[in-house]
């Protein structure tokens, strides 16, 4: 061991030797960022601080594309059109590359494509874009369209103008005699330096939560000393209650380990489990301690009601502000009478829920019955939902073994996909009441219908790559391309 430390001591000083007579590299954030979500699948609130943070060696403009397509579509082809229609100054002056200093990130969700484009002062070999691409694909595999996205710009910025001493070539060639050592070093200090960054991330979620909740702690359970038991949601709402301080101390014995954590010991695996268990029960007890106070508001129309109410109404006025853009996706039936259907539905609900605030004001109804039309208007949205579902899966499917697999992967879906921590939770007095599969949301649709085409197009065989820009690309020629994922 002592020897090899000698050696790796020799060919560090011969490395840094080298770096040092090399210009340092720049960390500069994007000059800016252009966001056109056209398939309307990214969280912007997320994916913005995100990029704004990544640093690129050069200033570099990033944009991001994303459109509905289909998997024998040219995404080449189609962000040079809407370049070209929308954003011409993404263009060069002659027309024929890509603007100096930008960087493309673009998505199709449906077509199951990525791609990526530089103006030639940021342009890197077809293999670096593939490796660009390839950081996002996990991701976007597993419909994190956001996560995805962010994850492929990071690894461009890495990428993108990188100076000749962290290329991997000349760390191939430096290292040659000590590769396997080097690489498993190498290894170790990313895979501990992302679990430092992660258990960082899942620690201060946890923090804020945690701090929400003990401040309210007395409001709490004063909150829930006044919910009518003989009420069917206020019963429900303190069966979950009771079990409030017991989760309570379990939060607060990992946030006990997880605060005892040294800043090494937050470089380890395992201790990220444990730091993303306080997280999420943490989290919990926050939206439990909401839903307890709405609760509380509502069913004894406390001087708070009104926007305990709001935020009851929130989740499904969110479904049916979504239903048009949903309907206006390739291979979506959006002229079928289903789709129909869901249009009328949506402008009928619109009215139902201003009568039903109206009558609740003015003591018309009880605030358990404006709970019961909300769960009943929410029960025949999925339904509608779900009809539509086999609406799409008729159109999109050549055969029954396809429509099968359109059909599992809308059940999937609905059954309860996982959040990116744990199950997904509504925050809402019905979010409690009802187990998270009861209804069928426009975001639960969505994300069964992009799997379902994708399970579908890659039992036909699509997937794929290019390089080119297709018959509508002329001369153009800047540097890109895209592929399956």
């Amino acid at each position: 061991m002592g020897i090899v430390r000698k050696v790796l001591g020799v060919l560090l000083l011969a490395v840094i030797g080298l770096v040092g007579t090399a210009p340092a590299a720049l960390a500069v954030t994007p000059v800016g960022i252009v966001v056109e979500d056209r398939a309307g699948v990214l969280d912007e609130n997320t994916l913005l601080p995100a990029v704004q943070a990544i640093e690129f060696y050069q200033p570099t403009k990033v944009a991001v594309y994303t459109y509905n397509g289909s998997a024998s579509a040219n995404l080449n082809e189609e962000v040079l059109r809407f370049a070209r229609a929308e954003h011409p100054e993404w263009i060069s002056g002659d027309g024929q590359k890509w603007a100096d200093g930008l960087f493309i990130f673009a998505l199709d969700p449906v077509g199951r494509q990525v791609g990526t484009y530089m103006g030639e002062d940021r342009k890197v070999s077809l293999e670096q874009r593939e490796d660009i691409q390839n950081a996002s694909k996990e991701l976007l595999r597993d419909a994190q369209w956001t996560e995805g996205t962010i994850a492929g710009i990071q690894r461009g910025a890495e990428l993108i103008n990188q100076p000749w001493y962290r290329s991997t070539a000349f760390l191939v060639a430096a290292w040659t005699a000590v590769a396997a050592a080097v690489a498993g070093a190498a290894t170790w200090l990313i895979v501990r330096w992302r679990t430092r960054v992660s258990c960082r991330r899942e620690l201060a979620r946890g923090d804020a939560s945690y701090s929400n909740v003990s401040m309210d702690l007395q409001v709490t359970e004063l909150n829930a000393g006044t919910i009518p038991e003989a009420s069917r949601y206020g019963s429900t709402v303190l069966e979950k209650h009771r079990t409030f301080m017991a989760k309570y101390n379990t939060a607060t014995g990992l946030a006990n380990q997880v605060h005892a954590l040294t800043p090494r010991g937050l470089s380890r695996r395992p201790n990220l489990k444990l730091v993303r268990s306080y997280a999420d029960a943490a989290a919990e007890l926050d939206a439990l301690d909401d839903v307890i106070a709405d609760t509380n508001a509502l069913l004894n129309r406390a001087s708070a009601w009104a926007p305990a109410w709001d935020r009851q109404l929130a989740p499904y006025r969110a479904d049916l502000a979504a239903i048009e853009q949903m309907l206006s996706k390739h291979h979506a039936e959006g002229d079928s009478a289903t789709a129909a259907a869901l249009r009328s539905f949506r402008d009928q609900s619109h009215r139902d829920i201003e009568r039903w605030t109206a009558e609740l004001a003015d003591g018309a109804i009880t605030p358990e019955t404006a709970l019961d039309r909300l769960r009943d208007a929410r029960t025949h949205l999925s339904e509608l939902l779900k009809n539509h579902a086999d609406t799409v899966i008729d159109g999109f499917a050549r055969n029954e073994k396809e429509a099968a697999l359109m059909r599992r992967d809308m059940e999937s879906a609905q059954a309860g996909r996982k959040a990116k921590y744990g199950r997904a939770y509504e925050p809402s007095i019905l979010g409690t009441v009802y187990p998270a599969y009861y209804f069928f949301s426009v975001p639960t649709f969505n994300s069964g219908f992009t799997t379902g085409v994708h399970s579908v197009s890659s039992a036909r065989g699509g997937g794929g790559s290019t390089t080119g820009y297709g018959g509508s690309g002329g001369s153009f020629s800047g540097s890109g391309s895209s592929s399956g994922f």
